[in-house]
């Protein structure tokens, strides 16, 4: 499998030049902050996509797994003293556990169903983050979640420290970036043509001796994956831990950023991502309309770009080198 022979490939390597040379440019400190947490949901955001772009299962619960993460991470180093670069591995793995056993009863049903229950999951997981304040802190939350230790190259020292947050920058980016290639790989794949073909019609695939709850489940568990290595990554970057971030509005707000940059793309959720986290604050010029305006952003964006951003500037390209006689 050759990668650079994918659809996107490029575009996403020059997206990827673009984003290593982005601190000499970003001046201030905000946005450096807001770029941050939108590569923070490129990686729950690709999660989000594997079940819901490749696969067709609508999940409502990828802010609950990013949770479990978060407070995973989080306890790990508060609680027992893990070193946060074991913790924030630790995070992905134990949120996939915890998928084994939500998503095989959950993926017996389909549609509408499998969206509801997944809410349901959501939902709790919610619910006992805030009520089980013992350990989780509560509405309290958790304070001083430490970042992870620095790093010695020879004489060079790598610290996460600081309000610049730089290196931070360049370690989501590493995990932004790992998302990807590990979606494309899964894309490009015979698994992918399975994910797909499941999307299309189940049905079939099911008829020609396809086990597809087994491909389904492993596309919630890779998808629940990234949401809890998210979760590390916010949680150690914020500093400050409570249940108010995982809430069913923002596995929505997931599913909108899968949709708004293009379902079932590559390169969908970076834009998506990117538009979730920046369109909000462009909007506090007029506070008092901000999530009216969000709203009705959102809603004309679903009507009238039902493919995403990304589909449409790709369709937009192919008809230019057409016309101008040029290979698409």
């Amino acid at each position: 499998m050759n990668l650079f022979r994918m659809p996107g490939t490029w575009w996403t390597l020059i997206l990827g030049v673009c984003a290593l040379f982005l601190p000499a440019f970003v001046k201030v400190p905000y946005f450096m902050h807001l770029i941050i947490l939108a590569l923070i949901w490129v990686v729950m955001a690709q999660g989000q996509n594997l079940i819901q772009g490749f696969t067709g299962y609508v999940s409502i619960a990828q802010a609950g797994f990013m949770g479990v993460g978060a407070y995973v991470s989080t306890l790990l180093s508060t609680k027992l003293g893990w070193p946060v670069w074991s913790t924030i591995w630790m995070a992905p793995l134990f949120t996939g556990f915890i998928a084994i056993f939500v998503g095989y009863p959950s993926l017996r049903v389909k549609g509408h169903y499998f969206a509801i229950v997944t809410l349901a999951y959501n939902m709790v997981i919610f619910t006992v983050l805030l009520t089980y304040s013992s350990l989780t802190g509560g509405e309290a939350g958790i304070p001083n979640v430490p970042r992870p230790s620095e790093l010695r190259f020879g004489e060079t020292v790598v610290s996460f420290e600081g309000r610049s947050n730089i290196y931070y920058y360049y370690l989501v980016l590493a995990m932004a970036a790992l998302s990807v290639l590990l979606s494309a790989l899964i894309l490009y794949s015979r698994v992918g043509r399975v994910l797909l073909s499941i999307r299309q019609n189940e049905t079939l695939s099911e008829a020609v001796g396809v086990e597809t709850w087994r491909y389904k489940l492993f596309a919630f568990i890779v998808s629940a994956s990234l949401a809890g290595l998210a979760g590390g990554l916010y949680a150690h970057y914020i500093g400050f831990l409570n249940p108010e971030p995982f809430g069913v509005d923002q596995s929505l707000n997931a599913i909108l950023a899968v949709i708004l940059g293009g379902s079932g793309t590559l390169t969908g959720p970076i834009v998506g991502s990117f538009a979730v986290v920046f369109l909000p604050e462009y909007l506090r010029i007029a506070d008092s309309y901000r999530l009216i305006t969000y709203g009705l952003i959102l809603v004309i964006a679903t009507i009238f770009l039902p493919h995403g951003l990304v589909p449409m500037v790709s369709r937009a390209l192919a008809a230019l080198a057409k016309k101008w006689g040029l290979r698409a």
